[in-house]
């Protein structure tokens, strides 16, 4: 007898490689698998927090770039202070959503540049918030330059407008005097994304702020050159220690400034933050993030070496749990710092030299304490959680980056991450990897950190209904399913939305999902119409907070 063709049109069982029967949503992704289309606004927030660096197995660098850039386009025509709103958010969270400033910064160039009045409106508001500083402040003028800006015999020059100008004089005003002064001092100077020099003079030619007070007009005045520095120091605590800490000129004499001044390394001249006996007095200074973000600079000029008191300073600050509270510093953030430490190379600006150092396996068991110790203030769910981790072919492809350094695969950022979660809830989560056949993982509550760079991935195709399908054959009731996924799949014979509802329907009525992306391609798994089903950025910093809140309510 000839089977019937409509026999295999099945809301309960559709193969991955066809759309779901009656839903006009689904986009095929690029792996040939039918998945939901993310709305414009969740593809913003994808690209505001993940960026584009690296692309993924199917789909390069330049064409992610280019559909998320449109993305944004699109957005903005729709509701450009929707976009500045979300930007700002993203770009103002703490601990921080983001690990990159600048798909923010080029997000708010274009809401000016493709913006109505409204969306330049809550731009000018929002710029001295999302450009704290004088590089973040370059890389906004150089991108609006780009896309806003008009062509010229040796380039292309800003069109600025009077919403330009007020924005951009907002940088100088808003906030305390001394902490305007504080910023300026700490670079007058940068290069825009196009490497183009930028000074805050230059802005200061461009916006013409008006001092709202005899010691701003001093600070504006001095920034602009009209006001001598003897004036400048004797009304401002900052200028007054950033003029000590540049007439230095030996090591004995930045050595000196440090201790009795305690100035900001940012302070000190280029020349001096060159010597590692500079550093060597900073350890016991500087900030607990300053500390973290300069091991690298301080072992790659031998400030840092095995063995020696630098070190076991440096070793001492960073497993100081009081110190580690007081400065807020989330497991995310130290996983993060170890993974760039440990790489022992980054390139955060794509037109300069390659850094390269080697990691001092001191520093590198103290940044593991860093990460152990710096679980103390995260309170668990309390709730059962069941982890995937996608562990197929394209996971394996390419590398997540942070400031210009590999962090790893896709399938090694989503077992650190399940380590955490594990790390977090304790005894109420289990961990699976999911190609197209469930395999056990090696994530435990105590794996070290260091040996998920040698795991690999099983390899196969992709199916994303697994997770689900295998708990309800175990009978695994869990109140959360959390998978790890660059959302690429395409071979099993029903999709993760079906399974989702079978699971729920015969196992754990309220369970609910997070679909966490290790790329932006616009795709998910998760139903957008479930209200059970949560879709993030899988490099958001806060994103065990976040599972857990979302589980947990």
């Amino acid at each position: 007898m000839t089977r019937d063709p409509l026999a295999s049109i099945s809301a309960f069982k559709t193969p991955q490689t066809q759309p779901l029967p009656g839903r006009t949503d689904q986009v095929k992704n690029a792996a040939g698998g039918y998945v939901f289309a993310k709305d414009v606004w969740a593809r913003l927030e994808d690209f505001l927090i993940l960026g584009t660096t690296g692309g993924t197995y199917y789909v390069g660098q330049d064409q992610l770039t280019t559909d998320n850039a449109n993305v944004l386009f699109q957005a903005i025509a729709e509701d450009g202070p929707r976009v500045v709103e979300m930007l700002t958010d993203i770009s103002t969270a703490r601990p921080s959503r983001a690990p990159k400033q600048r798909p923010a910064l080029f997000a708010l160039a274009a809401a000016y540049a493709r913006g109505d009045a409204d969306a330049r409106a809550a731009a000018k508001l929002a710029l001295p918030k999302v450009a704290r500083t004088t590089d973040h402040l370059a890389q906004f003028f150089g991108y609006y330059k780009n896309l806003g800006g008009k062509p010229t015999a040796h380039g292309t020059a800003p069109v600025a407008g009077r919403s330009l100008r007020t924005a951009l004089a907002s940088w100088f005003l808003s906030g305390r005097v001394e902490d305007v002064a504080f910023r300026a001092c700490k670079a007058r100077q940068r290069k825009t994304p196009q490497g183009e020099a930028f000074d805050l003079r230059d802005v200061l030619r461009i916006a013409h702020p008006k001092a709202d007070s005899p010691e701003r007009g001093v600070l504006l005045g001095w920034i602009a050159g009209n006001v001598s520095d003897d004036e400048a120091r004797d009304v401002l605590e900052s200028v007054d220690r950033f003029l000590t800490a540049k007439a230095v000129t030996t090591v004995d004499q930045a050595v000196r400034v440090i201790a009795e001044a305690r100035v900001p390394w940012e302070f000190l001249p280029d020349a001096m933050l060159r010597e590692p006996k500079v550093w060597d007095a900073l350890i016991d200074t500087v900030g607990m993030t300053a500390l973290i973000r300069n091991l690298a600079r301080m072992t790659s000029i031998g400030t840092l070496k095995p063995m020696n008191s630098a070190t076991s300073r440096a070793a001492a600050r960073l497993t100081d749990r009081d110190q580690l509270l007081k400065a807020r510093i989330h497991p995310m953030d130290a996983w993060l710092a170890m993974r760039v430490y440990a790489s022992g190379r980054s390139r955060p600006n794509p037109r300069a030299d390659e850094q390269r150092w080697a990691p001092v396996p001191a520093i590198l068991d103290a940044l593991e304490e860093t990460y152990e110790l710096s679980f103390g203030t995260v309170e668990p769910s309390g709730k059962r959680l069941l982890v995937a981790v996608d562990s197929s072919g394209s996971m394996s492809w390419g590398s997540v980056t942070a400031g210009g350094s590999p962090l790893g695969t896709p399938y090694e950022v989503g077992c650190a991450m399940a380590v955490m979660l594990a790390r977090i809830e304790k005894g109420n989560v289990h961990v699976i990897d999911v190609d197209n056949s469930v395999h056990a993982s090696k994530v435990t509550p105590r794996t070290n950190l260091r040996e998920i760079a040698s795991w690999l991935p099983s390899g196969g195709g992709t199916d994303l209904s697994l997770p689900f399908t295998w708990a309800q054959r175990e009978q695994l009731a869990v109140d959360g399913i959390v998978l790890f996924t660059d959302n690429e799949t395409w071979s099993g014979r029903q999709h993760a939305s079906q399974a989702l509802d079978s699971y729920r329907r015969t196992v754990s009525p309220s369970a609910r999902v997070v679909v966490a992306a290790m790329t932006a391609t616009g795709h998910t798994i998760g139903d957008p119409a479930d209200a059970g089903v949560l879709n993030i950025a899988g490099l958001d910093a806060s994103l065990p907070l976040v599972v857990n809140g979302f589980i947990r309510n």
